[in-house]
């Protein structure tokens, strides 16, 4: 299987969790000389723990931080919220490898058609999410509420 796909469903996944995996992934099949393909699904579902207050104050900081015009740019929908994530567990400034890893990444917001049942298309995967899978938190926030939170209409997703 030298060509491959693994497919993520990031509902009720720590956000840090998840982007370290799929990064870990990517990278070890680039240094194996493999591509590997990675599809994450229900982007708005991946959740950030801790104090909803202290978790928005902080993405809203962080998206605050750029010139509208000149950057540095920070995401707002959940989708690029979650690659920009991965794109910083990756060696995207050092080699081009992080950069070629990067782009074999697909994060969607809700779930394809295609990927929608318990059976994938040829030649695809479900991710291994044992490793990554942790009692629920207490505090937490979902990307959707960050996202609306940052000024996006969440109509797109099914949001607010």
């Amino acid at each position: 299987m030298a060509d491959s796909t693994t497919v993520y469903d990031a509902k009720d996944k720590v956000l840090g969790r998840l982007a370290s995996q799929v990064a870990k992934e990517m990278i070890s099949a680039r240094k194996s000389g493999k591509q590997q393909r990675v599809i994450v699904i229900n982007a708005e579902e991946a959740i950030v723990s801790g104090p909803r207050a202290m978790v928005l104050s902080d993405y809203r900081a962080k998206y605050n931080l750029n010139h509208p015009r000149k950057g540095p740019f920070f995401p707002r929908m959940p989708d690029k919220i979650i690659k920009r994530t991965v794109r910083g567990m990756l060696p995207y400034q050092k080699n081009s490898s992080g950069r070629g890893a990067l782009r074999d990444l697909r994060v969607m917001i809700g779930t394809p058609s295609n990927l929608s049942g318990d059976e994938l298309p040829d030649e695809h995967a479900w991710g291994d999410t044992a490793n990554i899978e942790r009692k629920f938190p207490n505090k937490f926030v979902r990307l959707g509420e960050i996202s609306s939170h940052l000024g996006v209409d969440g109509t797109r997703w099914g949001g607010e």
